[in-house]
């Protein structure tokens, strides 16, 4: 779990994007959720606030674009299994939270 914690941080703080949401602030947000992701059970009240959150800041396209790539970037940049990933793309539905793109490696950030 300290490897997938320290490549997560590596990636995001490395990236930048053109939104105005930042990838540090991605990282800030979705880091009560990683729990959840790499164990299952059940998730944190305080992953669905930051959750939502990133779905309050990212309003305009570019901003989604922005955090969906962070996302997808975090998630590449580390070694996962299908049930971790089953467990990322369950986050939003289970935070009530519509989201407009999957949390997954193959996501196209780009629609």
């Amino acid at each position: 779990m300290r490897s997938l914690l320290l490549a997560l941080f590596l990636v995001l703080a490395f990236h930048r994007g053109e939104a105005a949401v930042s990838c540090n602030a991605v990282v800030g947000d979705l880091y009560p959720c990683l729990s959840y992701v790499v164990q299952g059970g059940n998730v944190p009240a305080n992953c669905c606030n930051g959750i939502r959150t990133l779905n309050s800041q990212a309003q305009t396209p570019v901003d989604r674009q922005g955090v969906c790539r962070c996302i997808k970037n975090a998630i590449g940049g580390v070694s996962f299994s299908s049930n971790n990933v089953n467990n990322a793309q369950s986050l939003p539905a289970k935070c009530g939270v519509n989201l407009p793109y999957s949390i997954s490696p193959s996501t196209n950030c780009d629609r």
